[in-house]
């Protein structure tokens, strides 16, 4: 969510909350929660098999109520508030920890476009700064739960549980730092993420294929997907992904504007763009359209079009759409069949490879039509690419090396890869004890 003023503040003002935008905040938070539970957790619980859903739904459930914990008593401190000294571009402190010094009446210190300046001469956003910290809360819930289409049908719960805490405590907090903070050093750098292109699925994108790599393939992998044990749930996730997407993008303008309006029309148009392509590609090569594959191709566009839905018009949307379901496509069909890695549910495939996509599409499409404070390549501002081509590649070796670290301290503490009698048998039986489906007599 870019945190820069879209324009210049009003003349000085009493402060106060502005109840339209504070409303679509509180819907948009509620959007937000719907794409981790029940939406993502039916997108990747019917990609899975029988014997392995309920452990989905588990994962999905359980990073929702632990990183929400993690969020309020430090989570949003390190990543929103302010540190002192050479640590002040890099990570918050501890001011805000749990919630500390701040009342139902503060409003957000962060804003873009509905910016009011106080009669103290401080800009400050118009909705209350809990509501901004709840909105942000559901940001950090579904980045740890993308990763999980990595290392699907073969995880440890315990170690999941402990990794996913570690990565969220040592890997999202400083990532969102540098570049929604207003000291994060990506930020000041000039780089573009209006909703979570770096921040959310390179970096989870990036933890995905590190973790599928260090766990080794499932036992009876054979470099081709393993068939999904219920498209009716995929297609159902999906839905719930879209319309939930509308939270993530249009709300993370932080008001009830024109600017909302364009991340809303650009997530939508690029998500449709996506599927198409998606869709005519597998008409073409494997001569039907398919469900799974038109739902992979709507994730796909609305994770390419995050980091620049509050920059790019119709015509970049389109563009986006387009690019991003070719390029995935063939990480999918291709790429990760010849390099025979275990991505289980293309997690690096479409969320990572998406979101780099579109991280460094953004400092080509950006129209100053839509902000006028920003502009891309093919308005002759090519710094704006080189600086997301360097925010990219900055994500990239942090989470990756960040994730190698704390995957090798969780698997030497607690261990990671379940046994093989336990994988065969499935993890709904054996972490949980449950079973998804009972026939009865």
């Amino acid at each position: 969510m870019s945190m820069l003023s879209a324009q210049t503040p009003a003349p000085a003002v009493a402060l106060g909350v502005n109840t339209g935008d504070t409303a679509w905040m509180i819907v948009a938070t509620a959007f937000v929660l719907l794409m981790t539970i029940p939406g993502l957790a039916l997108f990747y619980g019917g990609l899975v098999r029988r014997k392995n859903v309920l452990n989905v739904f588990m994962q999905c459930f359980i990073l929702v109520a632990v990183i929400s914990i993690e969020w309020v008593v430090c989570g949003y401190s390190l990543s929103f508030g302010s540190s002192k000294g050479i640590l002040s571009p890099f990570i918050g402190g501890f001011d805000w920890a749990f919630l500390n010094n701040i009342k139902i009446s503060d409003l957000s210190p962060y804003f873009i476009s509905h910016s009011q300046i106080g009669l103290d001469g401080k800009a400050t956003g118009t909705i209350p700064h809990i509501v901004f910290i709840m909105y942000q809360c559901m940001f950090a819930v579904i980045t740890p739960a993308l990763i999980i289409g990595a290392f699907a049908e073969r995880i440890n719960f315990k170690g999941f549980f402990v990794f996913s805490i570690l990565w969220s405590l040592f890997i999202y907090n400083p990532v969102a730092h540098w570049v929604w903070a207003s000291d994060g050093w990506l930020l000041k750098l000039g780089a573009l993420d209006f909703a979570g292109g770096t921040v959310v699925h390179i970096n989870a994108g990036v933890a995905a294929i590190v973790t599928a790599i260090m766990l080794g393939r499932r036992r009876d992998y054979k470099d081709h997907a393993i068939p999904p044990h219920n498209i009716t749930y995929v297609v159902m996730g999906a839905g719930l992904l879209w319309v939930g997407w509308f939270g993530f993008n249009a709300g993370s303008g932080l008001a009830a504007d024109g600017l909302a309006g364009n991340a809303l029309m650009v997530t939508h148009i690029c998500a449709a763009t996506a599927a198409i392509t998606w869709v005519l590609l597998d008409w073409f090569i494997d001569k039907k359209p398919t469900v799974v594959g038109i739902s992979t191709g709507a994730v796909a566009g609305l994770v390419a079009i995050t980091p620049a839905a509050g920059f790019v018009g119709i015509p970049g949307a389109l563009a986006i759409g387009v690019l991003v379901s070719l390029v995935c496509f063939c990480m999918v069909a291709y790429v990760k069949p010849k390099l025979g890695y275990d991505d289980s549910l293309d997690a690096f495939g479409v969320h990572g490879i998406g979101g780099i996509l579109g991280a460094i599409l953004t400092g080509v499409f950006a129209s100053p039509l839509v902000q006028s404070a920003y502009s891309g390549a093919i308005y002759g501002n090519f710094k704006q690419l080189l600086i997301q081509v360097v925010a990219v590649l900055v994500t990239i070796v942090f989470s990756g090396i960040g994730t190698f670290i704390l995957f090798k301290i969780t698997d030497k503490l607690i261990g990671l890869r379940v046994p093989d009698k336990q994988e065969a048998r499935g993890l709904d039986e054996t972490q949980h004890g449950e079973t998804a489906y009972n026939n009865f007599d």
